[in-house]
């Protein structure tokens, strides 16, 4: 929440840049399939939200619920001063400080939930931008017809889009270095963690069961962030594959040839949703991360023994 404060024109700006591109009228044969994507990029994302709120749900009510299977202990382990948190010396402040605690998570669990939501739904947008783009491009020679002025004024448009995208790109890792580089620490030490816990818990199956929540979540907030980030790249390489097929030798003049052969060698280097300098957020490297972690986890294990 501070963060976005701190940033907030930043942010709008990249809003706005997304706004633009979203609202840039796809017309003729793709315009149909261009909707179809943007419909699908949606659903996708709001299905993932939709599945990311029910395990926060279950989460925050197994925190909250912590009292009353483990013999009154509050959601986070605390100590204040005179005892104040010992319900058997004092049950009212006891009963004060759990409800504090429970008014503070499920403010800054919602609150987590709602930035996060918003930082993976502008990367999900960018992957729709790039795939209609596509989508545009291999429809370019059947929309001009052997026109060759509308051709020459529709490449200009789509390098004019492609390079807004590639600046938008680049824009969201430096708003979002910060946010991505906590991601990327945060999330390795949940999942080590919280599998140390369950497993160090294994004979008491409700606290055990509580960071099995906690490591799904972590798991499945870096798959999330892992996914969307490969497909971002995946796509943006495939702008070269659909910039070749609008390339017609007999079609065009040698401006228009230029610039789609500009198109496909940017294109051959992918956009990455990266803070420097950790690696970037793909699925390789998501394997990395849990290899790592089951590595911490194994040390811990062979200590503890």
């Amino acid at each position: 929440m501070v963060y976005f404060l701190l940033y907030a024109d930043e942010v709008d700006e990249v809003i706005d840049g997304l706004e633009e591109c979203y609202r840039c009228e796809t017309k003729g044969p793709p315009a149909a399939e261009a909707r179809a994507v943007k419909r699908l990029h949606f659903l996708l994302f709001m299905g993932l939200q939709m599945v990311w709120m029910v395990f926060m749900v279950v989460f925050i009510i197994l925190l909250l619920s912590a009292p009353l299977w483990t013999q009154q202990n509050l959601p986070f382990h605390a100590s204040f001063p005179f005892h104040l948190h010992d319900p058997s010396r004092h049950p009212k402040t006891h009963i004060l400080i759990y409800f504090s605690q429970c008014i503070d998570s499920v403010y800054f669990l919602m609150w987590l939930v709602s930035t996060e939501g918003l930082s993976v739904s502008i990367y999900s947008q960018l992957t729709a931008t790039l795939n209609v783009l596509c989508i545009e491009f291999r429809h370019l020679q059947q929309l001009c017809n052997g026109d060759q002025d509308l051709l020459r004024r529709e490449i200009t448009r789509l390098v004019t889009f492609h390079q807004k995208i590639i600046s938008l790109v680049d824009r969201c890792n430096e708003v979002f270095h910060a946010p991505l580089i906590m991601q990327m620490i945060v999330n390795f030490l949940l999942v080590s963690l919280s599998v140390f816990e369950a497993m160090m818990a294994r004979h008491d199956p409700k606290v055990a069961g509580q960071f099995m929540v906690l490591m799904i979540l972590a798991l499945g907030h870096l798959s999330m962030w892992s996914k969307f980030g490969d497909m971002m790249s995946q796509e943006s390489l495939e702008l070269a594959e659909a910039a070749y097929a609008a390339y017609d030798p007999n079609v065009g003049s040698k401006g228009s040839h230029k610039d789609i052969r500009l198109v496909i060698l940017r294109a051959q280097e992918p956009l990455i949703m990266r803070a420097s300098p950790f690696p970037a957020f793909n699925m390789i490297n998501y394997m990395a991360i849990l290899n790592q972690c089951y590595g911490i986890l194994t040390l811990l294990l062979n200590t503890m023994e």
